[in-house]
Parts: structure tokens; C-alpha cells; sequence
């Protein structure tokens, strides 16, 4: 029998949580809405499967491109093209990278 290859497979040390990270989050990382153009920091949340971007994402900043429903539309940069990315705000975190413009 082949081994499966998942969308979440070998994720065991990524979605894993540090103690003091576990349980339910604030409402405020929900409420909390980005504008378009602002810098966005992909973090996946391991507690939340919908709205999930590929692991290969992780870690990896983008720009909000557009509002979506209720996710984001992101752009992030992967080697020379930009890639679309469809994301809820779990896995987005706000940037502190100053942006080009500044």
C-alpha cells in the first residue's frame, strides 16, 4: 500500500503547541480586520482547518490583496512569480515590516 501524501501530512512538529498556547484564543485576532495593501504575516492555526492555506506557506509574509466573504486575499511572493493565496484571518497576522511605500 502506497503512503499517503495529504494536505496535512508531515505537519506533526508544525501545527504542534506550546503549553501556554493552547486552549481557546482571544476574540481579538478574529475581530481584528486588515485593509487592503496592509502587510500580513501567514501563520497557520492548528485549532481552525477551514480557511487553512498550505503548509508550504507558513511563515511567509504576503500583502492583503483583496476581502473576500469572510477571508483575505493574499499576494506572497515565490521566487520570481506572486501567488494568490485564499486565507481566514486565524492564520493572518498583522505585519511589522514597514512597507515599501514608507
Amino acid at each position: 500500500m502506497r503512503k499517503s501524501k495529504g494536505f496535512d501530512n508531515r505537519t506533526r512538529k508544525l501545527f504542534k503547541r506550546k503549553a501556554r498556547e493552547k486552549g481557546l484564543k482571544s476574540l481579538r485576532y478574529l475581530l481584528e480586520p486588515f485593509e487592503v495593501g496592509q502587510n500580513v504575516d501567514i501563520i497557520l492555526n492548528s485549532q481552525e482547518q477551514r480557511g487553512r492555506p498550505h503548509k508550504r506557506y507558513h511563515g511567509k509574509k504576503g500583502v492583503v490583496s483583496k476581502i473576500q466573504g469572510q477571508s483575505y486575499v493574499i499576494m506572497v511572493k515565490t521566487g520570481n512569480s506572486e501567488t494568490q493565496i485564499i486565507s481566514r484571518p486565524e492564520h493572518l497576522r498583522p505585519s511589522h515590516v514597514f512597507s515599501e511605500e514608507e
